[in-house]
């Protein structure tokens, strides 16, 4: 069969990697894509925000399923376009979508729901919401309502940073429309863990577990990006636990969105912290998380064409999902400066290193061609993924991987799965 994954980032080289390795797999396309899909996939430039020019290219090359990676367009509904023109598409639809797009959304059916989630309100005018702060315990976590690439959300440790953190999101824009309300949560404490999910409407069947490390600096520290790297699984996640969000987070999720007449078909992500309380509800992300993608799909055994079908199709119960027991560590490779100013246009070397090396990947999250030459081409630029007969060897796998790669202003953090690592 033909397939078209829309986007361009290391999840989307992901994806297209795992989607390679299936039997029914003829041709893969990708739209936009980058330099590390190209390997695998024929990549067409088009934007991912022209659904009109998605549906043509789809029909044209007569493709069978499109996979839709990021989460803009899936927010603004090109899932109900691509379907309207008859298309299979493995993504929800906007109403389904919104799950993602709406913090306030998604608080508020949490609530309704009685699903386990920290505290919160949310505000629509600046004024309230800082006099809210006033009155509050802190720390405090603030978050932009809508979309905002992964660094919408400011753990705010002062009244002031938290008034700043308003005005920065309300007044500013600095996130554009997605900050026209905000969402205040009390501040949870515990270990971080996120659960990428197959969903079918009705079933769930939940991956294996993964953490990432969010902040841009080593410790912990800096500010929020879209991910600077991740492992798999995590040890916190047992089994217990995994009966209980199954129970109490899972299936109550779906079968609310269900409720509220949003069929939901796709992937839902949950982020969760494991508190002293039980597992609680950080946020939902309707897509492949990255690069929590990039540790997961290398240790997924099944065929990812056979689950997105049995999702389409409503079969996902005649599913049973397969993990290898080797771990997996990503450590992302960004330009120096990100998530604020970085330069782009620099040649990457190495990339060779990788080829027919069992256990490595090197998947590109903003990379380009350039006369012939692979350069950088944004902030997160190459997600860089071992795998090991546990979380210390893929560490030090991942880590020496590292060192394969160059590009001017290389920039990573050292301490991606370091605190795990040293407990085991």
């Amino acid at each position: 069969m033909k397939i078209l994954v829309v986007g361009s980032g290391g999840r989307e080289h992901a994806i297209v990697w795992k989607l390679s390795k299936s039997r029914l797999a003829d041709k893969i396309y990708c739209a936009p894509g980058n330099a590390g899909i190209a390997e695998l996939a024929e990549c067409i430039d088009i934007p991912v925000t022209d659904f009109e020019g998605m549906a043509e290219l789809a029909l044209k090359k007569q493709v069978d399923l499109v996979v839709i990676g990021p989460d803009d367009p899936l927010a603004c509904g090109i899932t109900d376009v691509l379907e309207e023109r008859g298309l299979r598409v493995f993504g929800p639809r906007k109403n389904a979508a919104i799950l993602e797009g709406s913090k306030v959304f998604s608080k508020e059916l949490m609530k309704k729901y009685h699903i386990p989630s920290a505290g919160y309100e949310s505000f629509d005018d600046p004024e309230r919401a800082l006099s809210f702060i006033r009155e509050s315990r802190l720390p405090l976590v603030i978050k932009a309502d809508g979309l905002a690439l992964g660094k919408g959300v400011l753990i705010c440790e002062t009244r002031e940073q938290a008034e700043d953190a308003v005005n920065e999101i309300m007044v500013n824009k600095k996130f554009g429309d997605a900050g026209k309300r905000i969402v205040i949560e009390e501040f949870l404490t515990g270990r971080e863990v996120s659960v990428l999910s197959f969903v079918d409407g009705k079933t769930v069947l939940p991956m294996t577990s993964a953490q990432d490390h969010k902040r841009a600096k080593d410790g912990d520290k800096g500010l929020n990006t879209g991910g600077m790297g991740t492992f798999s699984p995590s040890p916190f996640y047992t089994e217990e636990i995994d009966e209980y969000c199954r129970k109490h987070i899972y299936q109550p999720t779906v079968d609310a969105m269900a409720a509220e007449g949003r069929e939901y078909k796709g992937i839902i992500f949950f982020g969760l912290m494991l508190t002293a309380e039980g597992p609680k509800v950080l946020e939902y992300n309707a897509r492949f998380g990255d690069p929590e993608a990039q540790v997961v799909l290398p240790r997924m055994e099944n065929d990812l064409v056979e689950v997105m079908e049995a999702c389409i199709d409503g079969r996902l119960d005649e599913i049973s999902l397969s993990f290898k027991k080797e771990a997996a560590v990503c450590v992302m490779l960004a330009s120096k400066g990100y998530p604020e100013k970085y330069e782009k246009g620099f040649e990457i070397s190495g990339l060779e290193a990788f080829k027919d090396r069992e256990g490595y990947f090197c998947f590109h999250s903003g990379s380009r061609l350039k006369d012939g030459k692979v350069v950088t081409n944004g902030g997160r630029v190459l997600g860089v993924t071992a795998l090991g007969q546990d979380l210390i060897r893929a560490r030090k796998n991942a880590y020496e991987a590292v060192e394969w790669v160059d590009f001017s202003n290389k920039y990573y953090r050292h301490d991606i799965g370091k605190s795990i690592t040293d407990i085991c």
